[in-house]
């Protein structure tokens, strides 16, 4: 029938149906777009999304006590430091060590040749033994010209000149012991003794060489038992290390590198003023050294214990942010939702940070996705990815370190 009736009207309308001839799909494409509009509109609208709770990673606030430290960089300083120098010229006929070696006190150094110090010795023991032999025989006839005189048989000018010439000799006899004691102490310099027990560095002469007096330093040496840590620090602290330090000595530790465990020492000097170039202090600890494990010149990381924070509260630094009210922490509560705390960080603790208020013991605080929190906002806990290295290290002693102040 349809086609009788498109047959039809192409006989009356040839124009019309040259243009719609072959396209009868086009009729049913329209009528299927229609049908699926009307079946859509007979469907009802969605609903809103699902809130999904958050992904978080959590940790809990401790509660334990805290050192209050000073930390800053130093140098390994000697105890002692001696530069031997000859006191004496001469030629160099012995070495009693070996460059590097540690020496004790009193043991021998260096022996300068001693004949030409021996031989001045008995030259100044031969003119005094002469001028002594002298001034006997002037006292001698000093004596009896003083009798002459009061007998009226020599003038007043002779006597007068013996009592000068045996007072003349007295004064030379005085001279000759001097120069003695003088050759002495020159024989006693020709052997070198170490001042003080230490090690020894670098040898500047060797056996034959000739040594002024006074000249370089033949060697160096250095008490490394005890020893010294320097450090400064600013002066803003020289108030709270007065105060502590005068109840007990201030427990001090140096860590060098390449050494497993930090020597341990006391706080024993304050210097008398500050350096107004640099605003700081220059503080001295001693260690005992027993072990030699700090040495002259090294460069350590000194921690200075000034008191302990009983009882502090603690949280992962990566908790704390800052936000325009301040430093704030995500806290999930027991339905597990998030709240957010403002906090007072007194200091930071390596990767802790110590809470001064807004945090109790045992608050379970976001460490990880605050990025997709808002107050009262559901969360999903999970653990961080590599939670057991972080319990396999905290269980690790040593691992804890104070921070500055």
């Amino acid at each position: 029938m349809i086609n009788e009736l498109i047959g039809s009207e192409e006989d009356s309308r040839p124009s019309r149906t040259r243009a719609r001839t072959g396209h009868p799909a086009s009729v049913l494409v329209v009528v299927l777009m229609a049908s699926a509009l009307l079946a859509g509109c007979g469907k009802t609208k969605a609903g809103p999304p699902v809130d999904t709770a958050a992904p978080v990673v959590v940790a809990a606030a401790t509660q334990r006590d805290v050192p209050v430290d000073v930390k800053v960089v130093g140098t390994v300083e000697a105890y002692s430091n001696v530069q031997v120098k000859s006191m004496i010229a001469g030629e160099i006929t012995r070495l009693g060590f070996a460059e590097g070696q540690d020496v004790r006190k009193g043991s021998l150094l260096f022996e300068i040749d001693p004949r030409p110090y021996r031989a001045a010795l008995a030259q100044a023991e031969g003119n005094l033994a002469r001028d002594l032999a002298q001034e006997a025989n002037a006292r001698a006839q000093a004596a009896r010209y003083e009798a002459l005189y009061k007998q009226g048989v020599v003038s007043r000018e002779q006597n007068d000149q013996m009592q000068t010439a045996a007072d003349a000799l007295k004064q030379a006899v005085a001279a000759d012991r001097a120069a003695v004691e003088t050759a002495k102490v020159n024989l006693t310099y020709t052997a070198m003794l170490s001042p003080l027990d230490g090690r020894t560095g670098n040898l500047m002469v060797h056996l034959g060489n000739v040594v002024k007096a006074n000249d370089i330093a033949l060697i160096t040496i250095n008490q490394v038992q005890p020893i010294y840590a320097t450090f400064a620090v600013p002066q803003m602290y020289l108030p709270e290390i007065k105060k502590f330090q005068a109840g007990r000595k201030l427990p001090v530790t140096v860590r060098v590198p390449n050494e497993p465990k930090p020597a341990e020492g006391v706080l024993t000097f304050i210097d008398n003023t500050v350096d107004q170039a640099t605003g700081t202090i220059k503080l001295k600890a001693t260690f005992p050294n027993s072990d030699r494990r700090l040495w002259p010149g090294q460069f350590a990381d000194v921690s200075m214990t000034l008191t302990t924070d009983k009882n502090a509260v603690l949280v992962p630094s990566a908790a704390v942010q800052t936000g325009q009210n301040g430093q704030y922490v995500f806290v999930v509560k027991a339905d597990n939702t998030a709240e957010l705390r403002n906090v007072t960080v007194s200091r930071i603790i390596g990767s802790e940070s110590v809470i001064a208020s807004g945090v109790q013991p045992g608050d379970q605080v976001v460490t990880d996705g605050q990025v997709r929190l808002t107050p009262g906002k559901k969360v999903a806990l999970s653990k961080p990815a590599n939670s057991a290295s972080n319990t396999q290290a905290a269980t690790q002693p040593g691992t804890r370190q104070g921070s500055g102040l």
